[in-house]
């Protein structure tokens, strides 16, 4: 397959028309829409590129090139340029990770070439919510940001939720985990990672991911294994929601594994209600 050329990666004046875009795709899309909020299209900022499909000459679908693939607001046509132009450069990607049908249908092009797949998620409920958690959930007083100085508890925490996440440690990468250790260390640094610390360790960990004026995504929740059943993770989730509505945006989004029946069930005591589906492919 040849590279069209009616996919190319986007020019910095370009900005406005891809956040135009992206404000359609508010939740699925608010992983892209954070780092051009806050990068620009510069690929050396972004960590990636960011890809722009064109009819008659305009901008309709975006697709981020980086440690994921991304494809957004794309259709048929938009979706097998994109593979071609994945093909031509090569598999760079960790995963690939989108809206469902798109995300499915990127796949089915990448496949042959780029599979078999680690893992396949083919159905991620996204979900959100724009109300503080019900008076039945107390926040829990102990959940707090952590702090700079607390990388030591929680990278600990981190790793152990990545791994049971994804079923590989983060710091087995090519890097050894130093781009994995500077995520975490961005999101303690910017006040959005919140814990429960209890003996020196940490018990319940959630975090403030992607945060764009529409929505900051709910990542990174975990509880320590012996915690668990205990409540711990509905009031600390419960702390954090509240504290995301009241300083980050005004709808807090995430998404699960459709088989984490005990995760949705939390989260819809919480409040969330299903606003779509997410697909992912690991490598």
């Amino acid at each position: 397959m040849l590279t069209t050329p009616a996919t190319r990666p986007l020019e910095p004046g370009e900005l406005g028309d891809a956040l135009a875009l992206l404000a359609r795709e508010p939740l699925a899309g608010a992983f892209v829409a954070a780092r051009v909020i806050e990068s620009g299209l510069d690929p050396r900022l972004l960590g990636g590129e960011l890809w722009g499909w064109y009819h008659r000459g305009r901008l309709r679908s975006l697709c981020f090139s980086g440690a994921n693939l991304v494809p957004l607001h794309a259709g048929p046509a938009a979706l097998r340029a994109f593979a071609e132009r994945a093909l031509a450069e090569g598999r760079r990607c960790t995963s690939i990770v989108g809206p469902a049908p798109a995300t499915a249908a990127l796949w089915a092009h990448l496949e042959p070439h780029w599979g078999p797949a680690r893992a396949v998620r083919a159905h991620q409920p996204l979900m959100a919510t724009s109300s503080p958690p019900p008076p039945g959930i107390t926040p829990d007083p102990l959940v707090r940001p952590m702090r700079k100085d607390e990388m030591d508890l929680v990278l600990p925490a981190a790793v152990a939720m990545f791994t049971e996440e994804v079923g590989v440690s983060p710091l087995s990468a090519e890097d050894g985990g130093l781009a994995y250790q500077s995520r975490v260390a961005e999101t303690v640094g910017t006040g959005r990672c919140f814990a429960r610390v209890e003996d020196g360790r940490i018990v319940f960990k959630a975090e403030i991911g992607a945060v764009t004026p529409h929505t900051c995504q709910l990542t990174g929740v975990w509880t320590a294994p012996d915690r668990r059943r205990t409540g711990l993770a509905a009031a600390g989730l419960a702390t954090v929601v509240r504290h995301a509505l009241t300083t980050w945006a005004p709808v807090v989004s995430l998404y699960v594994n459709d088989y984490n029946a005990p995760a949705l069930a939390l989260y819809r005591r919480l409040g969330f209600t299903t606003a779509g589906a997410l697909m992912s492919v690991l490598f």
